[in-house]
């Protein structure tokens, strides 16, 4: 990791894994609790940067760790933030650059999107990048077609299946990938705070994405209608087909 960010060496992350880095589970203390005024999460957008330093590597750079890497996962943003200045440092392109080359225009989306920059001109990985709805949609349709364009893979064969998989186990039900929240029925989702989400379901060629201005940033309450919502589809979903079936004999 240190090679390619070489500010970040002497700090905690000296002995993480781009691997870790992905799952998450680097080891690094973190507090990610939107109403706590002194939680890392806040500190982040508000702690003077260091001169010449980009502004997540010089936040993320001062955290102390608490476990060894690979051993402990804890969700922070600030880790994704870093995996773009990551991709940005091997590919010599911006987020933005590189997203529009590699999926944005080959793709067709729609409309433009926009993307949180921080103090230094940095885009937030792991934050605010500003889509429409039906382009929101199309992202989630490139995953579930193997992150395909033309027919040609952009990925590594092997990347997907790995990324959209558990790499750590989390609650009953639940798990890990590369950065994809994956479920024990065989979906996974990328989730937001205030409700955002995509959901993909490849059994059932499903994806559905949701666009929300929750109140609050997280919410058990709401994600439970969420869930409840994904189950009443995939319901649909399952006794369409079991009708087909019946049909066809």
């Amino acid at each position: 990791l240190t090679k390619y960010i070489p500010d970040l060496k002497g700090s905690a992350y000296d002995k993480v894994t781009i691997r870790n880095l992905l799952t998450m589970t680097t080891g690094v203390k973190w507090n990610e609790i939107y109403t706590d005024p002194n939680s890392d999460i806040v500190k982040f957008y508000t702690q003077a940067v260091d001169s010449g330093i980009d502004e997540t590597v010089s936040y993320m750079r001062n955290l102390p760790s608490e476990a060894e890497p690979g051993k402990k996962w804890v969700y922070k943003t600030g880790e994704t933030h870093l995996l773009g200045v990551l991709v940005s440092a091997a590919t010599g392109k911006t987020l933005s650059e590189y997203l529009s080359l590699k999926i944005w225009a080959p793709y067709g989306m729609e409309s433009k999107a926009t993307w949180n920059i921080g103090r230094t001109s940095q885009e937030f990985a792991g934050c605010c990048l500003q889509m429409k709805l039906r382009d929101f949609g199309r992202f989630g349709q490139f995953i579930l077609d193997g992150a395909r364009i033309k027919g040609k893979s952009i990925v590594p064969d092997d990347w997907l299946l790995l990324a959209t998989h558990t790499q750590v186990k989390l609650w009953p039900g639940w798990g890990y990938g590369f950065q994809w929240w994956t479920l024990s029925d065989g979906t996974f989702r990328a989730l937001g705070i205030h409700g955002q989400m995509i959901h993909i379901g490849p059994a059932r060629h499903l994806v559905v994405v949701l666009n929300s201005a929750w109140p609050e940033a997280e919410s058990f309450e709401r994600q439970t209608a969420v869930d409840n919502f994904l189950g009443s589809v995939n319901s649909e979903i399952d006794k369409e087909r079991n009708d087909l079936k019946s049909n066809s004999h």
